[in-house]
């Protein structure tokens, strides 16, 4: 049974910093892309951000270019998003998924809230 357990959504002022974590299982994971999506209330998902199966690729929104980090550990079937200099647009819940963009087939987690508010 393939799992996508998001956790480290928070409540952080401007400016602040947190790391999302996504924990995997009953997938290879180490075989996978993988990507952070948005979905702020009211809105369409939005990308974010995605990585290659060794991790050595990264690629970004330009939104959030040059503030989020995208990582992966395989031997912890973990992945991860750093994101720094938060703002309020940020606010969104994040998911963790093998596709940019939700499909019947996909792997989705339940998402992890964040809200960027003074």
């Amino acid at each position: 049974q393939v799992q996508l357990v998001e956790s480290g959504g928070d409540l952080v002022q401007p400016g602040g910093s947190l790391r999302l974590s996504c924990a995997a299982s009953g997938f290879t994971f180490s075989n996978y892309r993988m990507n952070w999506v948005r979905q702020a209330p009211g809105k369409a998902l939005e990308w974010v951000s995605d990585i290659s199966s060794g991790g050595a690729f990264t690629s970004y929104a330009d939104s959030v270019k040059g503030r989020f980090t995208i990582s992966r550990n395989n031997a912890k079937n973990t992945l991860y998003l750093q994101m720094n200099s938060l703002k309020p647009e940020d606010t969104a819940v994040y998911y963790c998924a093998n596709e940019r963009r939700r499909s019947s087939s996909g792997y989705w987690g339940q998402g992890t809230q964040v809200t960027v508010s003074s």
